[in-house]
């Protein structure tokens, strides 16, 4: 199932248990596919496009919600809060601090890096095996610290 038909399913749910803060996360997910989809003139959205427009949504109410937070609008963060736990519902698992670190040991094997240096080389594999599964803040630290060692 497409992530489009999930996302049009849990709509159809949440609009039948009234859930507005539900609907506005899962429309917002809905117009963020459709606009994408018209910029490509009609073709279907592949997986990996799909996970980086949740992952933007996702971040975007993450922001949202510091930003609510240092004003000292807790009601407003809140909001935000939920609808990004909704979003994160359609994310892939996200890799455990073991996972990722495994996974990077060994593109950093392939790839020969030894030292800071070499970063870009194991940052281009990690992101691409990554893919929506960690951010790219949380592999950049991880590499530095592992290439440093």
């Amino acid at each position: 199932m497409s992530l489009e038909n999930k996302i049009t399913t849990a709509l159809k749910d949440a609009m039948r248990a009234k859930d507005t803060n539900a609907l506005n996360a899962l429309r917002a997910i809905k117009s963020a596919i459709l606009l994408a989809k018209t910029e490509k003139a009609g073709t279907t959205l592949d997986e990996k496009t799909e996970i980086a427009l949740l992952q933007k949504l996702h971040k975007q109410r993450m922001e949202s919600a510091e930003i609510y937070h240092q004003q000292n609008r807790p009601e407003l963060a809140a909001e935000e809060e939920s609808q990004m736990r909704i979003i994160e519902q359609f994310l892939p698992e996200p890799l455990s601090e073991e996972e990722l670190t495994a996974m990077l040991k060994e593109i950093i094997e392939q790839t020969g890096a030894s030292s800071p240096a070499d970063m870009g080389k194991v940052m281009g594999l990690a992101n691409a095996k990554a893919a929506g599964r960690a951010t790219g803040k949380e592999i950049s630290a991880k590499v530095r610290e592992l290439l440093s060692s």
